[in-house]
């Protein structure tokens, strides 16, 4: 269990803090929900407690953790990925779905590389941003440093690789 002031990450939606845990009634039945603050677009998110463990929520990556991640994005090799567009988009989403911020990492930079080749979807394209923003919130958490200054070290890492 997490205690007010915690950093976790919630899949699909990025890093936050929990900043508070309330007692709410949905449907006849109360429920324990952890608040957490997102530092991305600033939104609040709720998540049952009893089914955090279940979603995949988990603390915040240390900076040795992080500095790992980072290595991952610049890594220059080849992906084995589909060429079809849609197949390639069910693969990236699944690996975005697990939670583990190294495949989303690897989606990032996989993205990044197809859209120096050629256009990507707009799908593709919301995907992207989707996984970058994932990964800075929580590099926003981790280093204490600001959305910019995270989301230009990206662009930094993608850029020299």
């Amino acid at each position: 269990m997490f205690d007010i002031g915690d950093k976790v990450v919630y899949p699909m939606h990025g890093a936050g803090i929990i900043v508070a845990i309330e007692d709410r009634e949905i449907l006849g039945e109360i429920r324990r929900y952890y608040v957490l603050k997102m530092p991305i677009n600033d939104m609040e998110v709720m998540v049952p407690v009893l089914n955090a463990g279940e979603v995949g929520v988990r603390e915040v990556l240390d900076i040795e953790e992080m500095n790992r991640v980072l290595d991952v994005l610049k890594v220059d090799d080849e992906i084995d990925m589909p060429t079809n567009w849609n197949r390639r988009y069910r693969y990236n989403m699944d690996r975005i779905k697990t939670g583990n911020v190294e495949e989303i990492a690897k989606v990032v930079r996989c993205l990044e590389k197809l859209d120096e080749e050629k256009t990507l979807s707009t799908g593709e394209r919301k995907m992207l941003l989707g996984a970058r923003q994932i990964i800075i919130s929580e590099m926003v958490l981790v280093y204490g440093k600001s959305i910019d200054e995270m989301s230009e070290l990206v662009d930094h890492i993608i850029m020299e690789s």
